[in-house]
């Protein structure tokens, strides 16, 4: 194999390992993904060896090793700047977890080895000579783009239901289709995701969401059945799974991996409230969880202010301007930007699909930009409407941020000779919003004068 997808000097450096342990009487290959990715012509990231020699003897043999897993057999060697995983060929056993095995026993033949793993694409190695070791067929099956699981697929995921989720992954990153029976395997144990740590079942919903196919792999998880099976909350009905997927054929658009978990909440009918909420007990990072929260927030401001704004009024569009300009500040212009993006990645016609409960509300709030046109703002051009409009005004605000205010707290303590205290901010966050919406200059004099009108109409 020429290793045409991995970075210059990973293979040369792994031949090197793999060479000094041939050399020293052991068998030793190339195995899994990087072949797999090899033959795809995928690029390759990392590349793992699995060898007939026991892990003590790996750490004899190099001067730089890392006892990574040394009861499963695994060891990083590094070499010439790049690690990799050395592993012993072993056979598992008795998965009373579903997820871990309990006996791990060193085997001879790499065939056996083989046997364990999950997917036939991942059961294929390579040695240095080129050739592949494939006693289950996995090259035809990457050929085929089928996901397919190594001997009885009910054994497999009942020994690790993680494999389940990364049946899905696969068939989603890779484009791939499943075997009949490896789905209905997977539909026979599906029960088993219980057992599986919620971080893990997060791992690889990431990876779902936001990989190349993300809406081909939603379509499974919900053909599936497998995430109201999981340890996290998981509120949804079929219907308001087939609703969101009608919402969501654009999430494949966006760039940002919260704009994706942003669509989908809000496609769900989820306010930013439960998102953070439903985030928080899927395990997502805190950054993750206050993105996508304030994208929904934007969109709760932005569907309030137009609930609210008055039909046929000539003034309706400067009072949606205002409270659109109210949203960026309160919000962030990232949020109110993210927001802009989720409108356009949403069909045209959302708002006029049929649905009932929640999934009848997410259809109702999803269209925005025709409420906007109803509102009396005028379109920019076909297919724009709000979110180029929404832009403009954004554009034109002398100031976004209180960082940008021509005064801090303390100048306004200072001018207006009184202790700071709460009463700062939300002077500041006053004279910020007449900044914005252009009817104060951002100049430290004019800022300061309203300031005091402000003080001194109160004391009035």
């Amino acid at each position: 194999m020429e290793w045409k997808m991995a970075p210059a000097g990973m293979a040369e450096a792994a031949e090197n390992v793999i060479d000094k342990l041939m050399e020293n009487g052991h068998e030793a290959f190339w195995v899994g993904g990087c072949v797999r990715d090899e033959l795809m012509g995928r690029p390759v990231h990392d590349m793992d060896i699995t060898t007939s020699a026991l892990p003590q003897e790996v750490v004899a043999l190099f001067p730089r090793t890392v006892p990574t897993g040394l009861q499963h057999g695994t060891v990083t060697v590094l070499e010439d700047g790049h690690a990799y995983e050395v592993t012993t060929y072993r056979t598992e056993s008795g998965y009373a977890d579903h997820r871990r095995p309990e006996q791990v026993v060193f085997v001879r033949d790499v065939k056996e080895d083989l046997r364990r793993r999950d997917f036939t694409m991942n059961a294929i190695c390579c040695g240095a000579d080129g050739v592949l070791t494939d006693p289950f067929g996995g090259a035809e099956d990457v050929s085929r783009r089928t996901v397919r699981c190594v001997g009885d697929a009910e054994e497999r995921f009942a020994e690790d239901a993680l494999r389940m989720l990364r049946c899905v992954r696969f068939a989603s990153v890779l484009d791939f289709s499943v075997a009949k029976n490896t789905w209905r395997g997977l539909l026979r144990q599906r029960d088993k995701l219980a057992h599986i740590a919620v971080e893990r079942l997060r791992a690889e919903l990431e990876r779902i969401v936001e990989g190349p196919h993300p809406l081909r792999g939603l379509g499974m998880l919900a053909r599936s059945g497998l995430l109201p099976r999981g340890k996290a909350p998981f509120p949804w009905t079929d219907a308001d799974l087939a609703a969101a997927a009608a919402l969501t054929a654009g999430i494949g658009e966006l760039e940002g991996a919260h704009l994706r978990w942003a669509l989908l909440l809000h496609a769900l009918g989820v306010s930013a409230m439960e998102a953070d909420t439903l985030l928080r007990a899927w395990t997502f990072p805190g950054t993750t969880r206050t993105a996508v929260a304030r994208v929904l927030r934007v969109r709760e401001a932005w569907t309030a202010a137009l609930e609210a704004a008055p039909a046929g009024d000539p003034g309706a569009v400067e009072a949606l301007r205002r409270q659109w300009i109210a949203a960026v500040l309160a919000h962030g212009s990232a949020a109110a930007e993210g927001w802009l993006a989720l409108l356009e990645a949403l069909p045209a016609a959302a708002g006029s699909a049929p649905g009932g409960g929640a999934a009848h509300a997410a259809l109702l709030v999803a269209a925005p930009a025709d409420a906007a046109t109803a509102a009396g703002l005028p379109r920019t051009g076909e297919g724009q409407g709000f979110p180029a409009i929404a832009r403009q005004w954004m554009a034109q605000m002398p100031v976004q941020a209180l960082a940008g205010l021509a005064v801090t707290g303390n100048d306004l303590a200072a001018a207006l000779e009184q202790r700071p205290g709460p009463w700062v901010g939300r002077l500041l966050q006053d004279l910020l919003q007449g900044a914005a919406t252009g009817d104060l200059r951002n100049q430290p004099e004019e800022l300061l004068l309203e300031a005091k009108r402000m003080v001194g109409h109160e004391q009035h």
